[in-house]
Formats: structure tokens, C-alpha cells, sequence
């Protein structure tokens, strides 16, 4: 949050809103004074609250708390336009989390890579009438990142966020290459 910012002005001050025997009386003035720079950065707050609440508008710390309240995976070694990126994203990759696609777009944000995506899937099937279905193959997810630059993709980085989209006994593997 805003606090503490050295010099701002109040839009408005208290000692103007006084009755007149105490806005002549200078300890009372000096006194709401104080109370003045301590409101100010909670006004400015207030009055700007729509911008701290727009991804692309809020300041780099309340950035990391808007991800928080949505639960974005994001850490302070993305570059702030890759959160903002992210924080904006959120309620898209919400709505399509459990899904390939979502799992994709997800990795994409987060990298800006080119990502593929396959899994096991989660069904089997027999051909024949009665029969009882072959044993599943272990449910396994493999994420394969393209960028421009592997060293400055963090394969654990990666591997924590597509394991926590996934199911707990899923296996992930992740790997991260050079794009052609």
C-alpha cells in the first residue's frame, strides 16, 4: 500500500474544515497538520482506487497483491509487463484451468514462449462388447516451452505452476528449448 510519501499534499485539509475559533488557534492548526500527512497517502488512495485495481495502471507492489487476490502465479523475477500481462489474464485463465488449453495459455503468460501441451488423458475405452477395459496408461503431462532465450526460462518455476494446475497424482515434465 501507498504509505509514508514525503512532501504530499492533502486535497483536503482539516484545518481549513474547522470551525473559525480553532482555525485561528496555531497548536490546533500545527496538530491537524500531522493528522493531514498521515490521511494524505490514505485519499490519494482513494481517489486513485480504480487505477490500483486496473492491471495495467496499479504500481508494481500492488500489482503482486492484485495477483495474490487472484491467485496468479507470478513472482518479482517476471518483468512487471509479463505480471501485468498475467493479472489481466486471470480471469480467462481461470475460466479454462484443468484444460490443456488453459494449461497452455497459462505456461504462455508466464514464459512468452511457444508452448505444447499433451497429457494422457483421463479415459479408457475397450473395442470389444463386454470386455473389460485395458489398464490405463499413469497419468502424465508433458509441457514443452520454445523461447528465444532457454537460459532465461526457470524450468522449476514452470514445473510449480503446472503442477499446481494439475491434479496432485499427475506426473509433469517440463522442458524448455531453443525456438527454432
Amino acid at each position: 500500500m501507498r504509505t509514508a510519501v514525503p512532501g504530499l499534499p492533502t486535497p483536503y485539509p482539516i484545518g481549513e474544515a474547522l470551525p473559525a475559533m480553532y482555525q485561528e488557534d496555531e497548536f490546533v492548526q500545527r496538530f491537524v497538520a500531522g493528522l493531514d500527512e498521515v490521511l494524505a497517502p490514505v485519499l490519494l488512495t482513494l481517489d486513485c482506487l480504480d487505477a490500483y485495481l486496473d492491471p495495467a495502471l496499479a504500481p508494481a507492489d500492488f500489482l503482486d497483491w492484485l495477483a495474490g487476490w487472484l491467485a496468479v502465479p507470478v513472482d518479482d523475477t517476471l518483468p512487471v509487463a509479463r505480471r501485468r500481462d498475467l493479472v489481466g489474464q486471470a480471469a480467462r485463465l481461470h475460466r479454462w484451468r484443468g484444460t490443456a488449453a488453459g494449461l497452455a495459455a497459462e505456461v504462455r503468460l508466464l514464459t512468452g514462449g511457444e508452448v505444447t501441451v499433451t497429457d494422457t488423458g483421463g479415459a479408457t475405452a475397450s473395442t470389444t462388447a463386454g470386455a473389460s477395459p485395458p489398464e490405463p496408461a499413469a497419468p502424465h503431462v508433458r509441457v514443452v516451452v520454445r523461447v528465444a532465450d532457454p537460459a532465461a526460462v526457470a524450468p522449476g518455476r514452470v514445473r510449480d505452476v503446472v503442477a499446481a494446475a494439475v491434479p496432485a497424482h499427475v506426473r509433469v515434465t517440463v522442458e524448455v528449448e531453443a525456438s527454432p
